[in-house]
């Protein structure tokens, strides 16, 4: 995604540093285990869960290369460069990708409202204005379709 979607970048990006963020942060988020993005309770454990996570695997590195991956990792989690700014965007609509594609099956699980799905992936913004439209259109569309609660 991050190289077949990089035009719609708000900003420039260095791709390579992108994919590289994706995929330390899902490294992480295997250890640390994965949590459902709408449980935000669940979410306000899981920053301390990937942060020791982090410090493990990163820590069995050689330590040069270890701090540098783990900066890498600490710069994607801020959320504050562009390629972060992008990544996240990435990260954020893979799963709501997932939901559409499937008729909403985790959003119909787990009772999800379209006001929820909106608030939870308005991130995506902050990395592409164009696919957080993309993103927004999918959300109605699944609301009209009854995936979402409206």
């Amino acid at each position: 995604m991050a190289l077949l979607l990089e035009e719609y970048a708000n900003e420039p990006v260095d791709v390579s540093k992108v994919v590289k963020m994706l995929l330390l942060h899902d490294v992480v988020e295997i250890d640390a285990g994965d949590t459902f993005v709408y449980d935000l309770e669940a979410a306000k454990l899981q920053e301390e869960k990937e942060l020791k996570a982090a410090n493990r695997i990163f820590g069995m590195l050689p330590e040069d290369q270890g701090q540098e991956l783990l900066a890498l990792w600490l710069e994607f989690e801020a959320g504050e460069s562009p390629e972060a700014r992008y990544g996240k965007a990435l990260d954020r609509m893979l799963p709501m990708l997932l939901n559409y594609h499937s008729e909403g099956q985790s959003w119909k699980e787990h009772d999800v409202s379209l006001e929820q799905a909106l608030t939870v992936n308005a991130k995506i913004e902050k990395g592409s204005d164009v696919l957080w439209d993309q993103v927004k259109q999918m959300l109605a569309e699944a609301a009209d379709k009854g995936w979402l609660k409206t």
